[in-house]
């Protein structure tokens, strides 16, 4: 069934999608969550700072620093392998980062391909790809030779031993699991050449897959990029700072009356603060020294679109009957709707405030307020779609939904972007404002199907089945159901529940329709047609922050597992050295 007539809707385009992830169960020898990893990561580079092991490193020794970590950490010594190869990454990352791309060879492992299917033959320096888009090979081939690599889909150690010889190969980026790492590494160590690994996220030789952004970060990296040792990390945890209430008091001055009190309060309440996180990443990307201490008239604009988006919440809670965010009471459950809506508005003024009273040139600061009011206006285009759905609720397309998605979320993304490179610069900002829109744009759409998904059903942060707003995971059902699964998508469309129906059977539903894993496809489309909107940038600084801030944003990758063929030699070589 169409859409209602009320509504009118952008047309859109799906990007090219990209191959769905095959995930298989998680082993217990690598860390599974990205918290683990993560505090992994920051003690690997604690430790390669500290203690600066100077590289080419034999295995053994590599091995004695990967157990100075665990003891660290006092973490499981299962981790060992995995923090080796943090470890060796470290060490030859700023090293890597000088070697010119076209001296460089990235390794991929024909194991990527999806075997049953693959159209590509074999010569005898491995898998020519014949560019059919069934797995990832085609993507990673086509940027890095575009970059200048050279690029071997192969096992990989007599043929990388040969290129070493050549003497053409100056660095390695190779993917592939531990077995084929592990005999590749002394050649790359007796060269001395830089070599850094990504493992592969599955066991087994075959239908593999590998954690696209951590292989693409490597790929581009450069020393031309002045942002690369950035820890976005810590950026992120200073932006957060900003919204203390000393610091809001800082850059705001002190709160009168109950209404900026509350509207303060409202500011600082749980959020993950990536649009601000943003507009300071734009910012460092496009000026000229991006390691120096930043200016406080950025952290007016980072709380500037915080006050946008805050305001946003506000009144979208209001719209949707909303009674809880963040877990507590919305806004206008706790303190009623006319001082919500009351508070809404100050946030919003008090935002172009905020971008009036930097200092820089009225030049910039008349196209920051611009930037904001255009973005402002954007989101509410898209808000009023949903209204007027909701008026006369009725199926809506997965196209429509993202379309939805696409005018109310992606607006308050190119606002953060776009300010904090306007602040850099109205030079700086002609180069990039295109490649914003475009980057903005895919980056919200998969922000907000992430969103969707983390709001599947009662466990879920906020229960789009009982809200009843347009969801992709009920447009994909709706498409793909019959009969009486027909019937149920249709009368949730309508808002006219079942009495027996409750959000767990909508679940259920959603699993059996595999509407979950459309949508997760999809949001790895749109993650994949954000990476694509960066390729012809030209600014190294912009094009490795953005790249990263991807990653940072969707840092939901599991690794789940080395190759059966190692597990298999692992297991052998402790019989072998028990006694007998």
């Amino acid at each position: 069934m169409s859409a209602p007539s009320t509504l009118s809707f952008t047309p859109l385009t799906l990007p090219r999608p990209v191959p769905q992830q095959r995930i298989r169960t998680p082993k217990k020898n690598i860390p599974q969550t990205f918290g683990e990893r993560s505090h992994i990561l920051q003690a690997v580079r604690h430790y390669v700072a500290e203690f600066n092991p100077v590289p080419p490193i034999p295995l053994d020794q590599l091995a004695e620093h990967a157990d100075r970590v665990v003891e660290m950490l006092k973490c499981d010594k299962i981790y060992r392998d995995y923090i080796g190869i943090l470890i060796n990454n470290e060490i030859w990352r700023e090293t890597l980062a000088t070697v010119p791309f076209e001296r460089r060879l990235l390794l991929l492992p024909k194991c990527l391909r999806v075997e049953s299917k693959c159209p590509a033959p074999f010569d005898e320096f491995g898998l020519l790809c014949k560019q059919c888009g069934l797995c990832s090979i085609q993507d990673l081939q086509a940027e890095a030779e575009r970059l200048g690599y050279a690029v071997l889909v192969a096992e990989g150690s007599a043929i990388v031993m040969s290129l070493i010889q050549t003497g053409k190969i100056e660095a390695i980026v190779g993917v592939s699991c531990l077995s084929v790492l592990e005999r590749a590494f002394p050649y790359m160590e007796a060269a001395a050449v830089p070599g850094v690994a990504v493992p592969l996220l599955q066991d087994d030789c075959i239908d593999t897959t590998v954690d696209i952004d951590w292989v693409w970060d490597y790929i581009h990296l450069t020393s031309d990029d002045q942002t690369r040792r950035l820890d976005l990390g810590a950026l992120r945890d200073d932006v957060d700072f900003w919204f203390t209430p000393a610091s809001l008091d800082l850059v705001m001055g002190s709160a009168e009356g109950e209404t900026e009190l509350i509207a303060r309060e409202w500011l600082m309440r749980d959020g993950k603060r990536w649009r601000p996180f943003l507009t300071t990443a734009a910012f460092q990307a496009l000026r000229d020294t991006p390691g120096e201490k930043m200016p406080d008239d950025l952290r007016k604009l980072a709380v500037a679109v915080e006050c946008f988006h805050k305001a946003s919440l506000i009144h979208d809670d209001i719209e949707d009957n909303d009674d809880i965010r963040y877990g507590k009471k919305t806004l206008h459950s706790e303190h009623g709707v006319a001082v919500a809506l009351n508070v809404g508005d100050l946030l919003i003024g008090e935002g172009y405030r905020l971008i009036a009273s930097c200092k820089v040139s009225p030049g910039q600061v008349l196209r920051m307020i611009n930037v904001a009011a255009e973005g402002q206006r954007e989101l509410c285009r898209g808000q009023g779609a949903e209204l007027s759905w909701a008026r006369t609720p009725g199926p809506l397309t997965s196209l429509q939904v993202l379309d939805i998605f696409r005018r109310k979320t992606a607006p308050a993304f190119e606002v953060a972007l776009k300010l904090g490179a306007l602040y850099a610069g109205t030079n700086a900002y002609d180069e990039v404002e295109e490649v914003l829109s475009a980057y903005s744009e895919a980056l919200g759409i998969a922000y907000q199907i992430k969103d969707d998904l983390s709001d599947l059903g009662k466990g879920g942060d906020t229960n789009d089945i009982e809200a009843m707003r347009p969801s992709l995971l009920l447009a994909v059902a709706h498409e793909r159901s019959h009969d009486e699964a027909r019937e149920l998508t249709e009368s949730l469309w309508r808002r006219q529940i079942p009495a027996a129906t409750d959000s767990s059977r909508v679940e259920e539903l959603y699993r059996t329709l595999k509407a979950d894993e459309r949508a997760t496809t999809l949001l790895e489309t749109y993650k994949e047609e954000a990476i694509r909107s960066l390729r012809d940038l030209e600014n190294p600084n912009l094009k490795g922050l953005l790249r990263r801030v991807i990653g940072k944003i969707f840092n939901d990758t599991e690794i789940k597992g080395w190759c059966k063929e190692f597990e298999t030699k692992n297991a052998a070589a402790r019989l072998g050295s028990e006694p007998q």
